[in-house]
């Protein structure tokens, strides 16, 4: 696989601050959602935003999840992403139901075991690249001392070992994405969660950064679920699920699609 310049994920990085084990990571559910419902009251009136999705998604799984707007979509992914609970069914995350949760085990939940990376950065201004990184893990716990050190050789990772001392406003937006995925990992999570990673970022960048995540599930093991509409995205991932009308569409492999500019259809 080829990595952006500067952005290389080597096994050896890879290993030094995400411990990954690919004999016991091999097809294991990470993200499992049962017959999950999902409904909104508004007024007198009921919304079905989910109306019963089932899904497994494996260790090392490089997913993405496709949808109209309103089709359901975006509340799929807060579901799995421990940011909201279904009315009915379940979602595990990595064997814990997470409606069985308090607010308290919850965040924990999400600090530790999902890494976040939204389409506008969403960085602490006022912070430098490595205090933006550092974060999570004061959060987490993590002593001042261990952060400190995770967090450069991360940066490092990812191509910005250069940049440690500077603030988001003077770097690029694919170098604040770069950032952003960084900052993901900092708790060493089981999944990454990446929302329209692509959106903002030119065409170069926005490939450097599925390039950069690809080496994430391919290099350490993580899990990466990604809302996009991004063609080339899909190209890059392991299967493809289509959420409409707040039901699973149809699940398929990246093997079995075929993706052209303007155009995704079944390979026959």
């Amino acid at each position: 696989m080829s990595m952006p310049t500067g952005a290389t994920l080597s096994n050896k990085d890879a290993r030094d601050f995400l411990y990954f084990d690919e004999q016991t990571a091999a097809r294991r559910v990470v993200v499992h959602a049962q017959g999950v419902k999902k409904v909104y009251q508004m007024g007198k009136i009921e919304v079905h935003a989910l109306r019963g999705i089932d899904l497994s998604v494996y260790a090392g799984e490089y997913l993405a999840i496709m949808g109209p707007s309103g089709s359901g979509k975006s509340t799929f992914f807060n579901m799995i992403g421990g940011l909201d609970k279904p009315s009915a069914g379940k979602v595990f995350i990595d064997e814990v139901d997470i409606a069985q949760l308090d607010a308290f085990e919850l965040a924990w939940l999400r600090c530790r075991k999902i890494g976040y990376i939204f389409q506008s950065f969403n960085l602490i201004p006022v912070m430098t690249c490595l205090e933006n990184v550092m974060l999570p893990m004061t959060f987490a716990g993590v002593p001042s001392e261990e952060a400190f050190e995770r967090s450069g050789e991360i940066l490092k990772a990812v191509g910005l070992g250069h940049r440690l001392t500077h603030k988001p406003s003077q770097m690029s937006g694919g170098q604040q994405q770069r950032i952003a995925v960084a900052r993901a990992l900092a708790n060493r999570p089981a999944i990454v969660l990446a929302d329209e990673p692509t959106a903002n970022l030119d065409v170069r960048t926005g490939e450097e950064i599925i390039e950069l995540l690809v080496g994430l599930t391919e290099e350490m093991g993580v899990t990466v679920i990604s809302a996009t509409h991004d063609m080339k995205m899909l190209d890059k991932c392991d299967r493809v699920v289509w959420i409409r009308d707040g039901r699973c569409d149809r699940i398929e492999d990246r093997a079995n699609i075929d993706i052209q500019v303007g155009d995704v259809s079944n390979v026959h």
